[in-house]
């Protein structure tokens, strides 16, 4: 995708349509003058890649414009909010080379895992490593440490005891600091500039990259926790039921759908969205994560929610009838 700056009138089209659709109450004519609307000119096409880069950076829509895009469309706030989300896509080029490098280092990784797979490794000391969906890491053994670093997604580590001697301890980083494991099981999320770690069994030492001088914490088994380069949070305690996607499941515990509904959109193409009236809906259940399509048929045989498929089902919003 490149960089150089797109006509300021597309953009504020894409805005508006982007406005349109998250609302996932666009009519076939709507959704049909969208695509011809995208395919008109090579700028307009270009404005709307740059929309969907900026909403899959994001995970959607910010919730001060999502919530200005329920509206009536003659609304002021509206328009403003179309303006906003405007000048969010023209910055976008600013941030890009930021993101264009952490993709590039992810497609050159040691392993990856592509959209919607979980993929099992067993590494030369016999520690397994499990990648989520859309997960990069790199592997890096030598005489002092065994190194993992995680470069996009989601791992969980089962430590082997080291053969070698003296034992070399096991680390995993990120971009915000890294982990030491104490003989252990635990599981490493990298998400919007902050490291989440759940430690199933033994304990690990984090060290924020920023932190200051003897800053260190621990974390044990049953706790998780999360920080950025500069420090970490209280550890809380974890839900054993955070490591079921190694086994295919998304395990829900009166979870809010919003956040039901992005976690599944982990696994899938596209987009899922939550109408902010129910977005508070207390879901529980074991849905598979591999069949997004079956899960959510679940859901709506359970909850009074429907969900609105648009632009052949790669936008979906979950809504009441």
């Amino acid at each position: 995708m490149t960089s150089t700056a797109i006509d300021p009138q597309a953009l504020d089209e894409a805005a508006h349509w982007l406005m349109c659709l998250s609302e996932g109450e666009a009519s076939e004519a709507e959704q049909a003058a969208w695509a011809a609307w995208r395919t008109s000119s090579v700028e307009r096409e270009r404005a709307w890649q740059r929309a969907e880069l900026l909403l899959g950076k994001l995970g959607g829509l910010p919730p001060a414009l999502a919530m200005s895009a329920l509206d009536r469309p003659a609304d002021p706030r509206r328009r403003a909010a179309i303006a906003r989300l405007a000048l969010m896509l023209a910055a976008v080029p600013a941030a890009w080379a930021g993101w264009k490098v952490s993709d590039e280092q992810a497609w050159m990784a040691d392993y990856r895992s592509a959209l919607g797979e979980c993929r099992e490794l067993s590494l030369a000391d016999g520690t397994r490593v499990f990648l989520n969906t859309d997960s990069a890491i790199d592997v890096r053994y030598d005489a002092q440490q065994r190194f993992i670093r995680l470069l996009r997604g989601e791992i969980l580590v089962h430590t082997a005891i080291d053969r070698q001697q003296p034992p070399r301890p096991l680390r995993v980083g990120t971009r915000e600091g890294r982990m030491q494991a104490l003989g252990t099981r635990f599981c490493v999320r990298e998400q919007g500039g902050r490291t989440y770690l759940a430690v199933l069994e033994g304990a690990i030492r984090i060290e924020p990259a920023n932190a200051r001088p003897g800053a260190a914490q621990v974390v044990r088994a049953g706790e998780k926790t999360d920080f950025d380069a500069h420090s970490s949070r209280a550890p809380q305690a974890v839900d054993a039921s955070i490591s079921a996607w190694t086994q295919g499941m998304l395990l829900a515990d009166r979870m809010r759908l919003e956040d039901f509904a992005a976690e599944l959109a982990r696994y899938r193409r596209g987009f899922i969205r939550c109408d902010p009236q129910i977005a508070d809906l207390r879901v529980s259940g074991a849905f598979p994560l591999s069949d997004s399509q079956r899960s959510l048929n679940m859901l709506v045989a359970t909850y009074p929610v429907v969900v609105k498929a648009h632009l052949n089902g790669y936008w979906l919003l979950l809504t009441t009838a």
